[in-house]
């Protein structure tokens, strides 16, 4: 008798268990099911990157002020830092004044042309004289030459006095474009923003002496973010270039980004050392680039993980949570 109830009870308990192992199982492949990806699309794990652009100096000197700080989002354009330019702007005064100086130098170098030429012009009407009255013998040949030899210097004279005013003009232009020069260096002091972006990085302060190409700040260009991912021969084969893509990051689970494959690496490499297992390093991987087509969230950040769905076949729908 107690032998049969132990037996109804096993029999009780796996009629009860039988349902809920079933129930449980069609549960986790439903839910599985649902979260499947369809045939055509692939995915990969990355992390967000953006185009970082540093701005620094062309010509050494000490740097004067820094007008933005760390997270602060600057426009294309913007003076963002200043670099002293007290001795480029003494040497452009210099180079302002020696212009001043040619100019008046050319009006003097003028009037002596114009005066060189009256002379030869009176040299020409006496030497014409001379040779009438020396070939009707009035006039000895020796005064004749003293005229001829007068004339000549003359002309020599008058073609020199022209000659310097071309000298002056062309110095004139040589001392112009040294302004030209000093000015854009001093223009060239006022650092600005290439682009629309936050500062990431205060790389200098004010008082740092800079030599040529030193940093200053770094700016990332929030209109060039994309994330590398690295897909197996077999699928980076498949991958078209301008492909649709989807981007989920950890952070921001509820809103997949728009994007599109930018590139895709002509060459095999080992999986990169970040990731974690050491058996998936030893693979070779093809490193694929997705451009981030929608970049308008503050909340994109470089550095955030996530996870990229790259569209193979166009034919295929995305499923409903990657829309």
């Amino acid at each position: 008798m107690l032998r049969d109830r132990r037996f109804l009870k096993r029999v009780s308990l796996a009629c009860i268990a039988v349902p809920l192992a079933g129930a449980l199982a069609y549960h986790v492949f439903l839910k599985e099911d649902g979260n499947a990806l369809p045939a055509g699309i692939a995915y990969g794990n990355g992390r967000l990157e953006a185009t970082e652009v540093d701005i620094a100096t062309k010509t050494p000197g000490r740097l004067a002020e820094v007008l933005v700080d760390e997270g602060d989002l600057v426009e294309e354009g913007r003076i963002v830092a200043k670099m002293d330019t007290t001795a480029l702007e003494a040497q452009l005064r210099q180079a302002e004044a020696e212009v001043a100086r040619l100019r008046q130098a050319r009006l003097t170098a003028i009037s002596r042309v114009e005066g060189a030429r009256l002379r030869l012009e009176l040299a020409d009407k006496e030497l014409k004289r001379s040779k009438s009255l020396y070939d009707r013998g009035v006039m000895s040949e020796q005064q004749y030459d003293r005229d001829r030899l007068a004339q000549q210097t003359l002309k020599v004279e008058y073609e020199a006095a022209k000659s310097s005013v071309a000298e002056i003009e062309a110095a004139i232009v040589s001392a112009v474009a040294q302004t030209e020069r000093l000015r854009a260096d001093i223009n060239d002091c006022m650092l600005k923003c290439p682009i629309n972006g936050p500062v990431l990085i205060r790389l200098a302060e004010p008082g740092e002496v800079l030599p040529v190409g030193g940093k200053v700040l770094t700016i990332v260009n929030v209109q060039d973010i994309y994330m590398n991912v690295f897909l197996s021969e077999r699928l980076a084969g498949m991958v078209p270039l301008g492909t649709d893509a989807k981007v989920v990051l950890d952070a921001i689970p509820d809103r997949p980004f728009a994007a599109r494959v930018a590139y895709v690496s002509e060459k095999a490499q080992f999986t990169p050392k970040e990731v974690e297992a050491a058996e998936e390093r030893q693979k070779l991987v093809f490193r694929v680039t997705v451009s981030l087509s929608e970049y308008d969230d503050p909340r994109l950040k470089p550095g955030m993980p996530g996870v990229v769905y790259i569209r193979m076949d166009p034919a295929v729908d995305w499923p409903e949570r990657l829309k």
